[in-house]
């Protein structure tokens, strides 16, 4: 499988004064596109805070800020999950400038490693990854390597 991709436009609400991307906005598209990966397995947030009663939780981020995202840039997000430990996984992941129509390739943005925990619902606590996702992340190791 090829890593995660998803599409995204800069807004103006996620800019400073001078059209620029918000240095702290560029973790709410992280957050989009990891969110986005899940759904793409099948799951939504939702329904897993509900049934099986997990939350995710992101208890680490470093981001290496490369070029600026301007008004109206077309972006690509990545993510590429690793598991760590029994709860939580690790997501490598960049943000990416659309290539322009005169160039081959596109201008990575962001690179970042976020890590989330997996925690039950109602308290918070750590809580082992579920099977299913253990498989889709095993799978995805399997076919990118």
């Amino acid at each position: 499988m090829s890593v995660f991709s998803w599409p995204a436009r800069v807004y103006w609400e996620d800019t400073d004064g001078g059209a620029i991307v918000y240095y702290a906005n560029y973790l709410r598209f992280l957050e989009r596109a990891r969110t986005e990966w899940l759904r793409s397995q099948g799951h939504s947030q939702l329904e897993l805070a509900r049934e099986p009663g997990i939350l995710f939780t992101v208890v680490s981020v470093q981001v290496d800020y490369r070029a600026p995202a301007r008004l109206d840039d077309e972006l690509q997000i990545t993510c590429e999950p690793v598991p760590e430990g029994a709860a939580s996984l690790r997501f490598a992941q960049r943000i990416y400038r659309r290539a322009a129509a005169d160039s081959v390739s596109p201008e990575l943005l962001v690179e970042a490693n976020v890590r989330v925990a997996c925690v039950d619902a109602s308290t918070l606590r750590p809580k082992r990854l579920p099977r299913f996702l253990l498989d889709v992340v095993a799978t995805e190791a399997v076919n990118s390597g």
